[in-house]
């Protein structure tokens, strides 16, 4: 029985209380001379190796509002990942050690650079509806320091609460330019070396099956993808894929691009994710504000100014095009209102014409503010996968799309992101990407089907997507 104390009298003397936490390092902003991206990223891996590497890349006209700053991990703190989908052994929610990862952003002041494989939906949806991936469903890094790549200002910055790493990067950035170091041999993948796992033929019937289920009133539109690959002699290295990276982008700049290259575990091969994706997945902004913009509608860019004003121009009138593009927005309007506050959800630009180096595309804007009690990972659970590359109603486009598709897609669809300690999030929809593991080479490309879509030319779609990444490859 419990010892009674008597009115007035102090208690007797408990446990000592337990010493708070040690406060984390400050987080340190260190200021250097300009350089461009492409010389930093040279000079970096030259000194301290390609392997962890995370560059979040965005490039594109400088006087662009897209034209953001590009964030880049080299030599990472630490590495964290997980694979498999759900009832796998040894299998883990991404969106668990998401959340870890956000939390230890916040309390520690760290950042976080990585990918998200689009089956991370396992986890949201049935399970069953999904193909096991042979690339990590979350693979993430932690920047300490983190470089900080600001093109319109031409700002080189260092963040990171470690003195020394600072220093050391400090060091290495601030000595004049040395002349560009030896890379690997050239990685060459030729154009008659690809193995499609879906030919021209065999994607226009499965564009007539999406239409069937969409005559049926199973669907109303979704996104097929399709995919070839080629096996290398040999696995390439990290550093072959920083320069393998480095020509994608002179060839095919875009605003929301990156490059991740890690392994998932020790002893697993080298896995990497080259991007050149347009398209913007979902913005946090440490004011809660949050922002998608799905592009639908594509047309390929012509050399002749007239030839392409006329292509724009049937993109912009496109009936069939507008229609997706609606189709996805008000999606995402709906994935957006389950964790944003009510009322807030707006469309700022609906349908606008956006033009890249190889294509024209049609862009919308949607915007909402979180919730109280809402956060990045509950905002991503909401969303996951994007809209605009599963289709509506979303968990029975997933469903029927895993049945079509013969490869699992891996982090093609899924995100490059990054996770600030101030609670913000930035990714993208890893389209246009190549997918590396070992020596095994994939790409993929898709289209939005909806009824009134031409079989035919939504196989000659998927081709031409492909031709600026595969002709960077030849």
């Amino acid at each position: 029985m419990r010892a009674s104390v008597r009115p007035w009298e102090p208690e007797p003397p408990g446990p000592p209380m337990p010493e708070p936490p040690p406060a984390s390092p400050p987080l340190l902003h260190r200021p250097l001379p300009w350089r461009p991206p492409e010389q930093v990223v040279e000079r970096l891996v030259g000194a301290l190796g390609a392997e962890g590497l995370v560059w979040l890349d965005s490039q594109g006209a400088t006087d662009s509002p897209l034209a953001g700053r590009s964030f880049l991990a080299v030599a990472p703190a630490e590495q964290r990942c997980c694979h498999g989908l759900p009832g796998d052994p040894g299998a883990r929610d991404p969106f668990a050690l998401l959340a870890e990862l956000a939390l230890q952003a916040r309390t520690e002041g760290d950042t976080w650079l990585g990918w998200l494989s689009y089956e991370a939906g396992a986890w949201v949806e049935p399970a069953e509806h999904w193909r096991r991936p042979d690339m990590a469903v979350l693979w993430a890094v932690r920047a300490d320091p983190l470089v900080v790549i600001d093109r319109r200002r031409e700002r080189l910055e260092l963040q990171g609460r470690n003195p020394t790493s600072l220093a050391r990067f400090a060091a290495l950035l601030e000595t004049p330019a040395d002349p560009a170091p030896p890379w690997p041999a050239r990685l060459a993948a030729p154009r008659d070396g690809w193995r499609w796992h879906t030919d021209r033929r065999q994607f226009a019937d499965q564009v007539r099956q999406v239409q069937a289920l969409i005559a049926g009133g199973d669907l109303f539109q979704a996104n097929l993808t399709a995919c070839c690959e080629q096996l290398l002699p040999e696995g390439p290295s990290a550093e072959a894929l920083v320069a393998l990276h480095l020509r994608l982008r002179r060839h095919c700049p875009a605003p929301f691009g990156g490059l991740a290259i890690g392994r998932a575990g020790g002893g697993a091969p080298l896995q990497a994710v080259l991007s050149t994706s347009p398209e913007r997945f979902l913005q946090l902004m440490p004011t809660g504000l949050v922002q998608t913009r799905p592009i639908k509608g594509t047309r390929p860019r012509h050399g002749e100014p007239e030839t392409d004003a006329e292509a724009a121009a049937a993109l912009i009138t496109s009936a069939k095009d507008r229609a997706e593009n609606v189709m996805i927005v008000d999606l995402l309007r709906n994935d957006l209102g389950r964790v944003c506050r009510p009322g807030s959800i707006r469309v700022p630009q609906l349908v606008g014409l956006e033009s890249y180096p190889q294509v024209h595309h049609l862009t919308s804007v949607v915007e909402g503010e979180l919730a109280a009690g809402q956060d990045v990972v509950t905002l991503l659970k909401a969303c996951w996968p994007g809209g605009s590359i599963t289709g509506a109603p979303k968990v029975r486009a997933c469903a029927r799309l895993n049945a079509l598709e013969p490869v699992p897609r891996g982090p093609y669809c899924g995100s490059l992101f990054r996770l600030g300690p101030d609670g913000s999030l930035d990714s993208n929809i890893l389209i246009r990407s190549l997918l590396v593991r070992g020596a095994r080479l994939r790409a993929h490309a898709g289209c939005g089907i909806v009824a009134d879509s031409d079989p035919d030319d939504e196989a000659e779609e998927m081709g031409w997507k492909l031709d600026p990444l595969l002709d960077a490859l030849a």
